[in-house]
């Protein structure tokens, strides 16, 4: 091989190795307490709290939106996201949370959800002409 080869075959390693470098996500996952000792982006997994109120009024201000979540070990805590609130988010089994604590609460600036799965056994009563049709689905 030439010698001009061999360069252009490192400076090729070289540049995709800083593009993975700057697009790969460094943030690690904790709970609330190492988040707070912590002081950088940490990504938090949990449970929503669905029995606290959620704030959320578009009308008022349609990026703010607030809720509690309990986090893997039981610590519960106040989570505000700069956003819009997800759909469905009631719904989710469980919730990701990327952001830092700021004092008392835990500012996010991405939330993910594992939402139920659609592949479950379940039961559904569906009424046709007043009648009950029970449909059972095993996937």
């Amino acid at each position: 091989m030439k010698k001009l080869h061999i360069i252009l075959l490192v400076a090729l390693a070289v540049a995709v190795g800083s593009i993975v470098a700057m697009t790969s996500d460094y943030t690690t996952y904790a709970n609330f307490i190492q988040a707070k000792a912590n002081g950088n982006s940490v990504n938090v997994v949990g449970y929503l709290v669905k029995d606290k109120e959620m704030q959320y009024d578009p009308q008022k201000d349609p990026n703010y939106f607030s809720f509690t979540m309990i986090d893997k070990e039981g610590n519960e805590q106040k989570v505000v996201y700069k956003g819009g609130k997800p759909q469905d988010f009631e719904r989710s089994e469980q919730v990701v949370v990327k952001g830092k604590m700021d004092g008392e609460v835990f500012r996010c600036s991405e939330i993910s959800m594992k939402c139920p799965s659609k592949y479950v056994n379940d039961e559904i009563t569906l009424k046709e002409d007043g009648s009950n049709v029970t449909v059972k689905t095993n996937i």
